[in-house]
């Protein structure tokens, strides 16, 4: 039998991870459900029974995702057969004056922070408050900046009092 020919067994959900997750992600989970559902952690017979019937599954869904070429055929069965497409960013393709980093996920897939902060600055100033956007604090920080949506750096440090400071 097949990788997906077993209808009732998706290795993703047993994994509880997306299609499109990385290896490192996978190998995240794998890890984190065998320790919880690992037998010797169980403290009743019937838990313990449980709990390997759950290894079982976790351990086959990570023979599968774990090893890339047996994750592609997988992909490839679950899919009929077709080659799977990457979907469109839902901002469609950038506008094509790039500025700056450009982003591997969300609406904007394949724009720059420069395009981003000139059509919809409100998504920039989320990017900022979301722990997403960390690598990109400084960049963005200077866009907002010059968008006038965040005082200088003069200004704020006049005002920072205390122990707890804003940026």
């Amino acid at each position: 039998m097949t990788d997906a020919g077993d209808r009732g067994f998706d290795a993703y959900k047993v994994l509880q991870v997306d299609t499109e997750a990385e290896p490192e992600v996978i190998q995240a989970a794998f890890r984190r459900l065998a320790q919880k559902w690992h037998p010797d952690v169980a403290t009743t017979p019937e838990s313990r029974a449980l709990s390997a019937g759950r290894m079982v599954a976790i351990n086959r869904a990570w023979a599968i995702l774990g090893d890339p070429s047996r994750r592609a055929s997988y992909d490839a069965e679950r899919a009929g057969g077709r080659p799977q497409r990457r979907a469109e960013a839902a901002a469609g393709p950038p506008p094509g004056r790039p500025a700056g980093s450009v982003l591997t996920f969300g609406r904007y897939t394949g724009w720059s922070l420069g395009e981003i902060a000139r059509t919809d600055l409100e998504y920039v100033e989320w990017l900022d408050r979301m722990p997403i956007g960390r690598p990109y604090r400084d960049e963005i920080d200077a866009l907002l900046r010059r968008a006038g949506r965040r005082r200088s750096e003069t200004a704020e440090a006049a005002d920072r009092h205390g122990l707890f400071r804003r940026r």
